[in-house]
Formats: structure tokens, C-alpha cells, sequence
């Protein structure tokens, strides 16, 4: 009797993952840079502290049972986030105007290079390909179009729809109940941010970890990745040999 053929699933993680954050940083230094530079506030880190403090608030919404997309809550924070930065009168800055701005022109970020011949491996050997999202659908199925990404508006799953935000193990559990993962049935899962690698782990998905966002793993905190990479090509490359050496 034949064995029931292996089949072969991954999901990506989309924001910091396959698409980076660069324009977005770009776009506030055009913007605001110069009134920033009077409070010794780089752009970049501006722009870092604000995404990082809304994945905080967002994560901490969800866990304690009032989810809130993250859209709305990266749009709220912008003037908290200038206030910790030690602005003394954050709308002096910017205004709301500029802040729309912003979130429209985060709808405009690129793929990372590496990104298209990631999938278009991945999908020649073979895999299902699947995007997780803390992101709209409309705005992640934009990054893709616009970048030439092949993963389509079926095969993405975002947290807003499911109710429940990464990291929380249920959101993983749901994950798998959308792309038909039955119990025992192996899916890899990749990403660039160590804790939402990790956290997939702790769910039952082996994992792919690229540095090409955080640059250090932290094995120390994080835990050990099935397979760790520089780029998303090599990741790609490497999910497919491990994958091979299991089924040999």
C-alpha cells in the first residue's frame, strides 16, 4: 500500500517579513524630519518606536479579550509615541493631517528584495503558500500586486478576520483551521520576527526564522529555529532541503 503523499505547507508572516519597512521610514524623514532634528529625534527611530509601541498595545488588547485591528490602534498612537520620545507638545510637530498621510503611505511599502523568487520557488517545488497577517487584506494583497508576490487574497488569513492576534497560541490554532491543517499534519511556518516564529513553534509548526529584519536570533530568549537564514532565498532553499531530509 502507497503512503499518503506529504504535503507541503507554509505560511509567511507579510509585514517585516516579505515586505519591509523602509519606505515608510523614508516618507517621515521627507516629512517631518527637520522638526524632528530640533528634538534629536531620527526619523527612523521614530518611525520604529511607533510601530513597536502599537504591536505592544495591539497585543495586549487581544489578550486581554478586546481586539482592536491594528490599523486603528497604529493610527492612535502616533502623538503618545512622540510624547515618550520626549517631544513636550507632540501636535507642535505634526497634526492629524500628517499622520493620515502616513498611514496612507504605509500602504505603499515594497516588498523585500529576495521576496518574489522566494515564492516562486517554494510554489515550483511544490508548497502551498500561505500569508498570516495582523494586516487588512486589502492593504497586504496591495504589498503583493504591487511587488509581483503570487501569494493571492485566498491564500492570506489575517488576525482581524479570526478575532485573535499573533501571539497568542489561538491564533496559530485558527490559522491551521483556515488552511485545512488536520491534526498531525506537518506545516512550516516563516518569519522574520523572532517572537512570532517562536510563538508557531510553541503551537505545533516547525519554523523558519529570517534575520533579514532583527539581524540577531537571541536562541537565548527566543528558543532554536528549525532553520534559521540571511535572506529570504537561502530560507526558502533550506525549508525545502530539511523538508527533503524528512522525507528521505
Amino acid at each position: 500500500m502507497s503512503s499518503k503523499p506529504r504535503v507541503k505547507n507554509i505560511v509567511f508572516d507579510v509585514v517585516g517579513t516579505l515586505v519591509s519597512h523602509e519606505h515608510f521610514y523614508t516618507v517621515i524623514e521627507d516629512r517631518l524630519g527637520p522638526s524632528l532634528k530640533k528634538h534629536s529625534l531620527p526619523a527612523r527611530l521614530l518611525g520604529f518606536a511607533w510601530l513597536e509601541s502599537a504591536e505592544r498595545e495591539y497585543t495586549f488588547l487581544s489578550l486581554s479579550g478586546a481586539y482592536v485591528p491594528f490599523a486603528q490602534v497604529f493610527e492612535a498612537m502616533f502623538f503618545r509615541v512622540l510624547h515618550f520620545a520626549g517631544v513636550p507638545e507632540p501636535r507642535s510637530v505634526a497634526n492629524e493631517e500628517d499622520v493620515k498621510y502616513f498611514m496612507q503611505e504605509y500602504k505603499k511599502c515594497e516588498v523585500r528584495p529576495g521576496a518574489k523568487l522566494c515564492i516562486d520557488t517554494l510554489k515550483r517545488e511544490g508548497w502551498t503558500v500561505w500569508a498570516f497577517t495582523s494586516g487588512d487584506r486589502e492593504r497586504v494583497v496591495g504589498y503583493f500586486e504591487q511587488g509581483g508576490v503570487s501569494i493571492d487574497a485566498e491564500s492570506v488569513v489575517t488576525c482581524d478576520e479570526i478575532g485573535v492576534g499573533k501571539p497568542e497560541l489561538r491564533a496559530y490554532a485558527k490559522l491551521k483551521e483556515q488552511i485545512g491543517v488536520g491534526e498531525g499534519d506537518e506545516v512550516w511556518f516563516a518569519a522574520a520576527h523572532g517572537w512570532d516564529v517562536s510563538a508557531a513553534g510553541r503551537a505545533g509548526f516547525k519554523t523558519a526564522y529570517c534575520t533579514v529584519l532583527e539581524r540577531e536570533p537571541l536562541e537565548d530568549v527566543f528558543g532554536k529555529m528549525d532553520v534559521v537564514a540571511d535572506s529570504l532565498e537561502g530560507l526558502a532553499e533550506k525549508v525545502m532541503s530539511a523538508e527533503a531530509k524528512a522525507c528521505s
